[in-house]
């Protein structure tokens, strides 16, 4: 068991670091005034650092690396801001990583390459109004009607929602209960029928759009289905099991950039006529925040290697996640004092934006729950 970075995983991971810190700090300050989402321009250099598309195949346009090295680039993005961090999340561990494995050939060479150019970005639309953690209550329909699909519903919670330009819907394909009747498709932002609420107010994920998504007799084509019903269900939650391991990544950078910002303040900030970094309650603190933001990677990284190309288990990316979802609400309100309660210190973006990542995915409770079921070999029935 070895675990250092190879020379290949290290080189990118300075390389993303660099590029990080060097072009991307500005940038996010600029999307926290304003909300807008990174531009299109910014999307292009991703691509051409190859950054969108890390572990896509190259067949479709990505790097064909590890989903390891996409979670290292993740990291060094996410420790300036989650809106920068975003896109790459949303390529490497999202929506588009379930259309590789399960699409037909034709939807992933329709979309997948244009995701990797910086062209477009794909979303996930999975909750509803009454279906969150209850993710098998979905209502959303998708009804085949001379070989085309039509898809009547609401969805709620959709990060990119109105922005992006594809959406992997879950839906209801068939009339069989829970699970066995979900399966997903891909809807494009322009398809007629389709609309979106208006933008949430959020606390925090400035410059990561989120909507309703309003589908009224929309019709899209057979071939963009990506899973079928019976048995679908099963597919889309492996892909997702990446996907937290993802939204872990987002709190591992958070928590990781603020331990480095909070080591760099607790050596300059003076009180009693020396720097703070001096008294031991602040020593002992430091090596706290250090413990959880190595064993939070740790954990990540487990899952991803365990893995290999394909998906993480249920146990080892709940356990990942809820781990770092936790470490990153703790550590980002440590030590810094007024100043991280001060809208002039990224910190406080950090505090606000940590928060959100402990919500979406699954909340911190639902990933005990799973962690509490792979331990028992059950799903329990949360309805009886």
């Amino acid at each position: 068991m070895d675990f250092k970075l190879s020379e290949q995983q290290q080189e990118l991971q300075d390389i993303a670091r660099n590029f990080a810190q060097n072009e991307m700090v500005g940038v996010a300050l600029s999307i926290e005034e304003t909300g807008e989402p990174l531009s299109k321009e910014w999307l292009k250099k991703y691509s051409e650092m190859g950054f969108l598309g890390i572990n896509v195949s190259h067949k479709y346009g990505g790097l064909g690396l590890s989903n390891l090295d996409a979670l290292l680039v993740m990291e060094e993005f996410a420790k300036v801001s989650s809106a920068v961090a975003f896109p790459i999340f949303e390529s490497c561990v999202g929506p588009v990583k379930a259309i590789e494995h399960f699409a037909s050939e034709e939807l992933k060479k329709k979309v997948i390459p244009e995701v990797c150019k910086g062209n477009i970005v794909v979303a996930v639309s999975m909750s509803e109004p009454n279906a969150g953690s209850a993710l098998t209550d979905l209502t959303t329909k998708a009804e085949i009607k001379d070989d085309k699909i039509i898809l009547n519903g609401t969805k709620r919670w959709c990060s990119g929602g109105g922005h992006s330009e594809g959406y992997v819907v879950y839906c209801k394909m068939t009339d069989d209960p829970g699970a066995k009747g979900i399966g997903a498709v891909y809807v494009e932002k322009d398809t007629p029928g389709l609309s979106f609420g208006q933008q949430e107010k959020l606390m925090g994920w400035s410059g990561i759009p989120s909507a309703d998504i309003f589908f009224d007799n929309v019709e899209v084509p057979m071939g963009n289905i990506i899973v079928e019903a019976n048995g679908g269900f099963q597919k889309l939650m492996e892909a997702f099991d990446l996907e937290r391991c993802g939204n872990a990544t987002m709190c591992l950078g958070q928590a990781s950039g603020a331990l480095e910002k909070a080591l760099k303040y607790v050596q300059e900030r003076e009180q009693f006529g020396k720097p703070i970094v001096e008294f031991q309650a602040v020593q002992m603190k430091l090596a706290e925040m250090a413990m959880k933001v190595e064993g939070s990677r740790l954990l990540i990284h487990r899952a991803a290697h365990n893995a290999q190309e394909g998906f993480p288990s249920i146990f080892e990316s709940s356990v990942g996640k809820c781990f770092s979802n936790e470490t990153a609400r703790e550590v980002v309100a440590s030590l810094m004092g007024g100043y991280g309660f001060n809208k002039e210190h990224p910190m406080e973006r950090h505090y606000r934006d940590v928060w959100g990542w402990g919500i979406a995915g699954g909340t911190i409770d639902i990933q005990k729950i799973n962690i509490a079921s792979a331990m028992v070999g059950k799903r329990f029935d949360q309805r009886k």
